[in-house]
């Protein structure tokens, strides 16, 4: 297994992942909620490892080249990025005691919370399109053992940075769940999602017009 396709992989993937998004926005709460955070970045990684796979080992073009699927999956996406951001916002402007309460009635068991990572991966669009789609066309150009050994690299990626999210917000959830620094991190949660939402929509209407 070549060393250099593996550090590409890390890099690329670590490009693609590290950016705020759906999955770092939950993993980040999470870890602040001290709420099974570890489980779910393990749930986060893991479906990344699949989609990854998939994408490098041939899923991605057969997912780019079919316009239909790709395009359930764009719209599918907006409607969750501008549900979530939706959320977030709400959270953001919610008095202390509401929030309190929310935080209260929101200590789900680790089933709910494994839930919510499918939902905030599976539903996704930039799931798709930058594991699946980008990383698969990257690493479909690759052959043999340095294929094996982009995945290998785009899949550490993951697994180290939602894991270090996760542990980094948990240590820091005295600072990150004070009133001021949670409505802010709400905020930008929320103004990213719309943000992504805004250039998927975009980008299909360009696509269609």
């Amino acid at each position: 297994m070549s060393l250099w396709p593996l550090l590409q992989g890390f890099g690329l993937g670590a490009s693609m992942i590290i950016p705020i998004g759906a999955q770092n926005a939950y993993v980040l709460n999470q870890g602040i909620k001290r709420q099974h955070h570890l489980t779910t970045a393990t749930v986060c990684s893991v479906l990344d490892m699949l989609f990854i796979s998939l994408g490098v080992f041939g899923g991605g073009a057969l997912l780019s080249s079919n316009e239909t699927v790709l395009m359930a999956v764009t719209l599918g996406g907006i409607a969750f990025l501008v549900f979530y951001g939706s959320l977030s916002l709400k959270s953001a402007f919610s008095p202390a005691s509401e929030q309190e309460a929310n935080a209260q009635v929101l200590a789900r068991g680790r089933r709910a919370v494994i839930a919510g990572a499918l939902a905030v991966t599976v539903l996704n669009p930039h799931l798709y399109l930058d594991t699946v789609v980008i990383l698969g066309s990257i690493g479909g150009q690759f052959e043999g053992q340095d294929r094996i050994a982009f995945a290998v690299g785009t899949i550490l990626a993951s697994f180290t940075w939602f894991f270090s999210l996760s542990v980094a917000a948990a240590k820091m959830a005295p600072t990150l769940s004070k009133s001021r620094v949670k409505r802010g991190i709400d905020l930008g949660v929320a103004l990213m999602m719309f943000v992504i939402a805004a250039h998927l929509a975009k980008g299909l209407l360009a696509e269609h017009l």
